[in-house]
């Protein structure tokens, strides 16, 4: 039981990592590429926010805070 609750924190915590790493490369990519070629219209930040707000989400089932709302419990 023991066993099944430790691999199943290890595996949320590497699909949020894999999560937070996607986040930050294309946002690393994105954001010099606004402020280059049109530095007047920020439009980088729709998908800074758009993108930040699943990856909340997903920081909360990393942390098993949605275990009851998942769970029925």
């Amino acid at each position: 039981m023991e066993d099944e609750r430790r691999n199943r924190a290890e595996r949320r915590l590497r699909i949020f990592r894999l999560h937070m790493l996607a986040y930050m490369g294309v946002l690393a990519i994105l954001i010099p590429l606004n402020l280059l070629t049109t530095p007047d219209n920020l439009w980088f930040v729709f998908p800074l926010v758009a993108w930040g707000a699943p990856l909340a989400i997903n920081v909360a089932w990393a942390m098993g805070l949605l275990d009851g709302l998942i769970d029925g419990r």
